[in-house]
């Protein structure tokens, strides 16, 4: 890998939705490295609620207001994608304990794969150490209020595709 001009950390995951805990760890995160790039995994196994360039777009509007903030999406193995964007870091949110394991182990593997790549873990803020993007859809989906647990835009375009579901 050949050095890069600045810091830069790379903070994978679906994002689908955007949580507030994820908007916790990215502004965070953009505070501590020069750039952080939230790379979005093209993952053709899942069906998304949102396409890929939705969420590049929800992203981008949250965060149009940090410049060191970058959005993209990615396929293939993320520490091949991290050496071409030159960043020795790799971000990680851990919500509990039961995400430390598997955290773990794709830390170990992706040093085995590249040596010279760390990750750091981080926690949300205790307010949002329960919010899954998994978790958000089910309660949205039924009924459930999730007002303050994603970010305004996200609820907005939530509320969008269930009223354009029902038509």
């Amino acid at each position: 890998m050949t050095t890069p001009s600045g810091r830069v950390a790379i903070y994978p995951g679906s994002f689908d939705p955007l949580t507030s805990g994820h908007v916790d760890i990215i502004e965070r995160g953009a505070r501590i490295f020069d750039s952080i790039i939230v790379a979005i995994l093209a993952n053709v196994e899942k069906t998304p609620l949102f396409s890929e360039q939705e969420r590049v777009e929800i992203i981008k509007d949250v965060f149009q207001h940090q410049p060191n903030v970058k959005v993209e999406t990615f396929n293939g193995l993320l520490v091949d994608y991290a050496q071409q964007k030159q960043a020795h870091v790799l971000v990680r949110g851990l919500r509990a304990v039961s995400d430390f394991e598997y955290e773990f182990q794709m830390a170990l593997m992706n040093r085995h794969l590249a040596p010279g790549l760390e990750t750091v873990f981080m926690m949300p803020a205790e307010q949002y150490t329960y919010i899954s993007s998994r978790l958000i859809k089910e309660v949205f989906t039924l009924g459930g209020e999730i007002s303050g647990l994603v970010p305004p835009l996200v609820e907005q375009k939530l509320q969008a595709k269930q009223k354009a579901k029902k038509r």
